[in-house]
């Protein structure tokens, strides 16, 4: 049976972003389970106690399987590959990550990868993009997957869908990695050092 997985920050006690997972989980669910009862995932998450920056990683199938919780550290990105894989499906947040590791192990000097799928700029290995031309942010209308934080900019008028071809890419000043546990511009690259 496949597996599935929502990875959902809390800070200090206060999780973030849950009606977003909440309809990402249950879709997931509807589609490969059809289940019509939604599950909240609140129930399932004990937060009052956790101090600080906290990682609660939810895995399930047509129910929750397991929830677990460790201190969450951001990694240093500074640098990114552009690689090309064509064939490349993550439209739900699988447990199986295999490709997305396999192209990982390309990333040579870099410290991660930046996917390029049918020409257009999709995902890193963990996280959604966006983009800053000096005036706003656009983040690729066909991402790997759709993640959380990313429909919130999205709904909030901070972010802008576009088809983004990787050779447009340098009509931008710097590339922000998005996701559950990193908000926009915490993680900043220049366009230069994508490669």
């Amino acid at each position: 049976m496949c597996q599935f997985i929502e990875t959902i920050q809390i800070s200090d006690g206060k999780i973030r972003l849950l009606e977003y997972h909440n309809r990402r989980m249950n879709e997931t669910i509807q589609h490969f389970f059809g289940n019509s009862k939604p599950i909240d995932l609140k129930q399932y998450i004990n937060s009052p106690n956790l101090a600080g920056e906290i990682k609660c990683r939810i895995v399930y199938d047509s129910k929750i399987v397991d929830t677990s919780y460790t201190s969450y550290t951001r990694r240093c990105i500074q640098s990114l590959k552009l690689v090309q894989d064509n064939e490349i499906d993550y439209s739900y947040k699988s447990i199986d990550r295999s490709r997305l590791l396999q192209l990982s192990a390309r990333k040579a000097e870099a410290d991660e990868i930046l996917i390029v799928r049918q020409g257009l700029l999709t995902d890193t290995s963990f996280s959604n993009i966006a983009l800053f031309d000096g005036n706003e942010w656009s983040t690729p209308a066909h991402p790997l997957l759709k993640g959380t934080r990313r429909a919130y900019l999205i709904d909030q008028g901070l972010l802008h869908e576009k088809e983004i071809c990787a050779e447009d890419l340098y009509h931008y000043q710097k590339l922000s990695i998005i996701n559950a546990m990193i908000d926009l511009g915490e993680i900043e690259i220049p366009i230069a050092d994508i490669k």
